[in-house]
């Protein structure tokens, strides 16, 4: 049996391959949120192999019991991902990005039509900042957000609040605001996500 056909995966399976993939990684990262962090999800770095995009995207779909209608992800991390999901419910899949002003908006010609029963798909969720976004978006279009979903869910003090999230695996990390950032006391250089630079600390 080949790791595709596999149907009992447990969230250590999926950490597995996380690591195997190399797309999870110890340092000082800046996140996008302008925290620190002792440790980064890249999961480009997973989702450059299709049988990993594929398997992941079955395994948020199979966890979804509830009508869905449309799948919408922030671009670019949450692309990939996003289509293996729709693809998984065999529903449409569309992509929010971000303006020069910031916010975040639909562009070429996708929309969202007015009753949709949306899921927003993430890499991975740490504030949830983005999924509120893209939901402001599907909010406007007069659609509705069912859920949220990623494959890492490391969002201890999420601003979705009570909002379900389904997640292939949920991790713990030590997130740091700048100016109290023990990994800067230390003197670590700070990395963000994409650098060929990784710091390992002590």
């Amino acid at each position: 049996m080949t790791q595709n056909e596999k149907t009992d995966y447990k969230e250590s399976d999926v950490l597995a391959i996380l690591k195997e993939t190399e797309a999870f990684l110890q340092g000082h990262f800046l996140l996008s949120s302008g925290l620190h962090s002792d440790t980064y999800i890249q999961c480009a770095k997973v989702l450059q192999y299709p049988k990993y995009a594929e398997l992941f995207g079955r395994l948020i779909a199979n966890q979804i019991n509830t009508k869905i209608d449309l799948v919408v992800s922030p671009a670019l991390g949450g692309i990939i991902i996003g289509y293996e999901v729709a693809r998984a419910l065999k529903v449409p899949f569309i992509f929010t990005e971000r303006e020069e002003s910031g916010d975040m908006t639909l562009r070429r010609g996708q929309k969202i039509d007015k009753g949709l029963k949306v899921v927003i798909v993430e890499d991975v969720i740490t504030t949830g900042k983005s999924s509120l976004e893209v939901a402001k978006v599907v909010n406007e279009s007069e659609g509705e957000v069912v859920l949220f979903s990623c494959i890492v869910n490391r969002s201890e003090k999420s601003t979705l609040l009570d909002r379900k999230i389904i997640s292939l695996v949920n991790i713990k990390t030590n997130i740091y605001t700048p100016d109290v950032c023990p990994l800067c006391k230390k003197g670590y250089e700070l990395v963000k996500p994409g650098s060929r630079k990784m710091i390992n600390p002590e």
